[in-house]
């Protein structure tokens, strides 16, 4: 016969100063609801706006910030109720999560919050599209980023070199993580990841999984004593910030293996000044010295590479590189400008696998090794 169970006693949370912070956001935000029943007023929120026209790019801090343009969202009006009273619901479950001292994916907010609305067909989200956009609404609203509001999202990075760290009180040993590597998670903030030993010289950021693992498996790290990473792509918000606390806090540069193409173009953009859409974020996401490895469109003829290995650049690839072209930030740096102005000549796009049409290694044994060496970047 199988013992019972004794039933755990619940252990007190421990609030960090920055849960002590942003819980007093949210009540302050309930409050205001409140005052403005008591007072018999329309109750209302102002949502900074995250269009485009509400962003700018801070030249002497070399990143993209939001502007002070703001979108008043109230209970009575019939088109704006639905997305206030969600607000209020993303934030009820937040703050459910912070006193608890649990978090949860978005995904798992979506769920924990979705249900009918007693006495009505209505739903309080109709799926997971309707939700995201009001949590990074409630973000920017409430001065606190997504890892603030214990939420996280799926980890897709990883990160292998001469580092230890301690993650939740675990030490791992980044040079002893297989041939996976040490996962990126969501969350990196110091309270979660601190950085106990460093021994690298610089970081080399890779744009896939694909090509990380060449490096990996090369122990191109060991060779040249970096930290190598990759975001899965486009890199999600924990890759980045773990950029960016790396290369602040352990002062290493950091150097991007990117396709050439719009969108290897537009990854690069992002580590480096920041993603319009979020530009809330971009001062501790963003990294200004950030610096272009390649693939160039030179590198056709540079590296004498097959023609077979070509992408014909199609309408949309053509509309984005123009688009890129014209960002503030790659406008007046003509490097960048003969870069584009080059791809769109040769009316074809590269991916950094292309290089193994040369050597399986030769990305890691002459291409990244020489650029390295001639410190032949774009800035």
């Amino acid at each position: 016969m199988a013992k019972k169970a004794r039933k755990q006693e619940k252990t007190e949370v421990t609030l960090t100063s920055r849960d002590k912070k942003t819980l007093s956001s949210l009540r302050e935000l309930a409050g205001s609801v409140i005052d403005s029943a008591e007072r018999g007023r329309a109750p209302f929120f102002d949502v900074p706006s995250r269009s485009l026209s509400n962003v700018r790019f801070n030249n002497s801090r070399r990143i993209i910030e939001m502007g002070s343009g703001t979108n008043r969202r109230e209970l009575f009006n019939l088109s704006q109720a639905k997305s206030y009273m969600q607000m209020l619901l993303v934030g009820s479950g937040c703050k459910q999560l912070i006193e608890q001292g649990k978090t949860t994916s978005i995904r798992g907010l979506y769920y924990l919050l979705k249900h009918t609305i007693p006495g009505t067909r209505e739903e309080t989200f109709d799926e997971q599209a309707d939700c995201d956009p009001i949590i990074e609404d409630s973000e920017v609203t409430l001065d606190a980023l997504r890892e603030e509001l214990h939420l996280y999202a799926k980890s897709a990075g990883s990160m292998v070199g001469p580092i230890v760290l301690v993650d939740s009180g675990d030490e791992i040993d980044c040079s002893r993580m297989g041939s996976g590597g040490y996962t990126i998670p969501s969350i990196v903030e110091p309270e979660i990841v601190q950085f106990k030993k460093n021994q690298a010289e610089f970081i080399l950021h890779v744009e896939k999984d694909t090509v990380w693992r060449r490096f990996n498996e090369d122990k191109f790290w060991r060779e040249y004593n970096c930290i190598l990473t990759h975001g899965g792509g486009q890199p999600p918000r924990g890759v980045r910030r773990m950029l960016n606390r790396l290369h602040h806090e352990l002062k290493l540069p950091v150097y991007c293996l990117l396709d050439n193409d719009p969108w290897g173009y537009y990854i690069y953009s992002v580590i480096k000044q920041g993603s319009i859409n979020l530009a809330y974020e971009s001062k501790r996401m963003a990294i200004p010295a950030a610096r272009y490895l390649g693939l160039r469109s030179i590198d056709f003829e540079r590296c004498q590479l097959n023609p077979s290995v070509q992408i014909k650049l199609n309408d949309q690839d053509i509309k984005r590189a123009r688009q890129i072209a014209q960002y503030p930030w790659f406008a007046n740096k003509k490097p960048w400008q003969k870069e584009i102005e080059l791809m769109l000549k040769n009316g074809f796009k590269l991916e950094v696998e292309a290089l193994i049409s040369k050597d399986i290694s030769y990305v890691t044994e002459q291409y990244v090794p020489q650029r390295l060496d001639e410190e032949d970047f774009l800035d």
